[in-house]
């Protein structure tokens, strides 16, 4: 990708006091979270809907651009300022931002939903709704190969 680098997309900024944007989405999705002066969580556990697994330990929670950031490049960060790609990137007012297991979001990488689907089916329904709602609101283009594979994934949803 042309142009293209992480940094581009200044990320874990101060939020409140000591905790960054990674600490305040581990404080926000985890459950019973204890954190320490530096904001730090010491306790808690979180749970990965993409995979259905619980961790206790904050060093196996990864926190995931349900977009990613390299795939925001692709459908039209490209073109934003740094201060745009800094509030995509930290942003907590939508559904842009998941703690999921490592090993989950390693998976993801910087793949797209034509491309990447959770590994529990029943995550399918809350991750294509989060992919949905991050490109409407950041105004990213979906190409056709990702629209069918959102609108398969919603499609097999069952209430």
């Amino acid at each position: 990708m042309t142009g293209y680098s992480r940094d581009k997309f200044p990320h874990w900024i101060g939020i409140s006091g000591n905790c960054n944007t990674r600490e305040t989405v581990l404080k926000r999705d985890g459950s019973n979270v204890t954190v320490n002066t530096a904001c730090y969580p010491t306790s808690g556990s979180w749970y990965s809907t993409y995979d259905g697994v619980t961790k206790y330990s904050p060093s196996e929670v990864s926190i995931d651009h349900i977009v990613a950031l390299a795939e925001a490049w692709r459908s039209g960060a490209s073109s934003w300022t740094t201060d745009r790609r800094r509030a995509f990137a930290n942003d907590l007012n939508g559904p842009e931002l998941i703690a999921v297991t490592v090993s989950s979001n390693s998976s993801k990488g910087d793949r797209d939903a034509a491309s990447w689907r959770p590994s529990r089916t029943s995550g399918w329904f809350i991750y294509s709704k989060m992919v949905i709602r991050t490109k409407y609101k950041w105004h990213l283009a979906v190409q056709s190969a990702e629209k069918s594979a959102l609108q398969d994934m919603l499609n097999r949803c069952y209430y």
